[in-house]
Formats: structure tokens, C-alpha cells, sequence
């Protein structure tokens, strides 16, 4: 219970400040991972820790390679990689599904309603024929300015995992 409660606290903070400025702060990421380890020390010993650790590994894991290209900000990753030091290695997997459709939605919703939709059509259509065609395309900054606050989706991933799961403790 402890776990969800501070999950919910710290999703809607980083909400909340990712759509403001497009940041997820270290100093509410990092207190936060340090009572993750806390409670699964408190509740579970070593083994509780190791459910731990594996959890922030994968969460760490799924969004690392993303963060690397380029294409994801690192409190993103650290955001992901904290759900998985609260819930598990289950949980962090099955809310990243989720995470994954819901950051799609909101990538399909930027590029349909931002202006400029002509340009981005375009710009697919000629991707597309390069593709095809087996050139490489041209680009590098086209998109650089495209960015979104994706702690949304990670939220989004994580509260509907939860709710799936009946908001137990698990």
C-alpha cells in the first residue's frame, strides 16, 4: 500500500512539472528511490531488496538505449527506472506496454494537431520513398524540436498497470 501511495505521489508531481517545464527533478526522484529501497528493505529483507534492484534495472534497461540515441531525457529514464524500484520487474515491464501506447497516442496527437501537419506529411512521404527506394534519408534536426513530456506517458503506464492490477500491493 506504502509502495502505490508513493508511486501516485511522485507520478503526479512529475506530471505536473514534466508539462510545466519539460523536467523531472532528481531531488524528488532521488529521496523517492531511497524509500522504495527502504520499504522493500523493511518489508522484505535482502529479498525484498533484490525485487528492488531488479525492478530499477529494468526500468533502467528499457528506456536507456531510447535516452542514448537521443531521444528521451534522462529524468525520463530515471522516472521509469524508479517505478521499477517500487513495484517490480513485472510491473515496470507490463506498465512500459502500456507506457509505449500511450506515448504513441500522444505522438500521433502532436503531429496531427501541431501546426505545420502538410510539412510532416510530406516529410513521411519522402522517409517512405527513400526507404523504398534504399537511400538513406535526410534527418538529422528535422524533429529536434518535436520534443513532448513523456514522464505523461510514463504516468499514464504506470497508474493504468495499477488499476489493472486492483491497486494492490503488489
Amino acid at each position: 500500500m506504502w509502495v502505490n501511495i508513493v508511486l501516485l505521489i511522485v507520478v503526479t508531481v512529475c506530471v505536473i512539472t514534466d508539462l510545466k517545464s519539460r523536467k523531472i527533478y532528481n531531488n524528488l526522484i532521488f529521496p523517492a528511490l531511497a524509500i522504495a529501497f527502504g520499504i522493500h528493505i523493511i518489508t522484505g529483507g535482502w529479498e525484498g531488496l533484490a525485487h528492488s534492484l531488479l525492478g530499477f534495472t529494468l526500468g533502467l534497461g528499457i528506456l536507456i538505449i531510447p535516452y542514448l540515441l537521443g531521444g528521451m531525457g534522462a529524468g525520463d529514464v530515471k522516472l521509469l527506472a524508479l517505478v521499477g524500484a517500487l513495484k517490480g520487474a513485472g510491473f515496470v515491464f507490463a506498465a512500459s506496454v502500456y507506457m509505449a501506447l500511450i506515448g504513441a497516442v500522444m505522438a500521433l496527437a502532436i503531429v496531427f494537431f501541431k501546426e505545420g501537419i502538410r510539412d510532416r506529411i510530406r516529410f513521411v512521404g519522402y522517409v517512405l520513398l527513400c526507404l523504398r527506394f534504399r537511400m538513406r534519408p535526410h534527418i538529422q534536426g528535422y524533429w529536434t524540436s518535436g520534443a513532448y513530456p513523456y514522464g505523461v506517458a510514463i504516468a499514464g503506464g504506470s497508474v493504468v498497470c495499477l488499476w489493472l492490477k486492483g491497486w494492490g500491493a503488489g
